[in-house]
């Protein structure tokens, strides 16, 4: 990962410096700011990362030099120590969130990523979580969404009632269509999911898989990266911090739909629709004043 932000940094003075050209009329001095982050930098006693500087001077066209100013901005908008933090101006990280990492915004007030080895873990699962909570929203919505729509029918389209349908008689069509799967048996299903998904975690935990080797544990790439989003550092290093954002937004959106399964026992886009059509009504602050279980 530290070698990763490196590249990451490094890349835009590279780029910066293959884009002189002696066409150019108008000269431009961009100066970065970069995180040593290699092996130098970071060592096992988690050395803090110091800030350096490389001064790019360029020779380009205006438009062009504008382009590159975009690039180098969204660089240092989510890393180093000139990174946005969630207070911003009245912030004050401790010394161990040094804007490694995508996502940090400088916060820990319980002190819960100090022990180098904690924070590693912690990242770790964030990260996993988050991607299980980004499909899970996804797959809560979706058939509600269709059934409403009439796109599709599903029986029960509600996320915490409709896999009960695999008891049913009939079975569980996924998507409402048994030609894709239909699936009759719980047991099958549990057992498809423990061989399929532990195999999965081996090969991520390993960081290798069958005729793949040396890949990261969070962010394999290769393979697993088929439309080879993750080639340009740069692109890479913002998609990551998109991915993490959108994960925590979605980790409290499943909080969300727990909570009003147990509140109204209505799905999430019911919810919703009941809230539009009456607001004053159909809120959390009335619900909590009558609140009923399932009610």
């Amino acid at each position: 990962m530290a070698s990763m932000m490196m590249k990451t940094n490094v890349s835009v003075a590279t780029k910066a410096a293959s884009r002189v050209s002696g066409h150019g009329k108008h000269a431009h001095s961009l100066e970065l700011g970069c995180m040593q982050t290699g092996a130098d930098a970071v060592g096992p006693d988690r050395q803090h990362p110091e800030s350096a500087h490389i001064r790019v001077n360029l020779s380009l066209d205006p438009i062009e030099s504008r382009a590159l100013t975009s690039v180098v901005a969204k660089a240092v908008e989510f890393y180093g120590s000139d990174r946005a933090t969630f207070l911003g101006p009245f912030s004050n990280p401790p010394d161990y969130l040094t804007g490694e990492f995508p996502g940090d915004y400088g916060w820990d007030t319980a002190g819960l990523s100090a022990d180098p080895e904690t924070f590693k873990r912690f990242r770790e699962t964030e990260v996993i979580h988050a991607r299980w909570a980004l499909l899970g929203t996804l797959g809560c919505v979706t058939p509600e969404i269709l059934e409403r729509t009439g796109a599709s029918s599903f029986g029960e389209a509600v996320w915490f009632k409709a896999g009960s349908q695999i008891f049913a008689e009939g079975g569980l069509d996924y998507l409402g269509n048994a030609s894709l799967i239909h699936a009759q048996s719980i047991i099958a299903i549990l057992a498809f999911q423990v061989v399929v998904m532990s195999q999965a975690e081996s090969f991520r935990a390993a960081g290798e898989a069958p005729g793949v080797e040396g890949l990261d544990s969070l962010y394999p790439g290769g393979p697993f990266d088929p439309l080879n989003l993750a080639d340009d550092p740069d692109t890479f290093a913002e998609l990551k911090v998109k991915e993490i954002k959108n994960g925590r937004l979605a980790m409290f959106s499943m909080f969300g739909f727990y909570v009003q399964a147990i509140v109204t026992g209505k799905g999430p886009i019911e919810n919703w629709a009941d809230h539009i059509e009456d607001p004053f009504v159909n809120n959390g602050f009335a619900i909590a004043t009558k609140f009923t279980p399932c009610k």
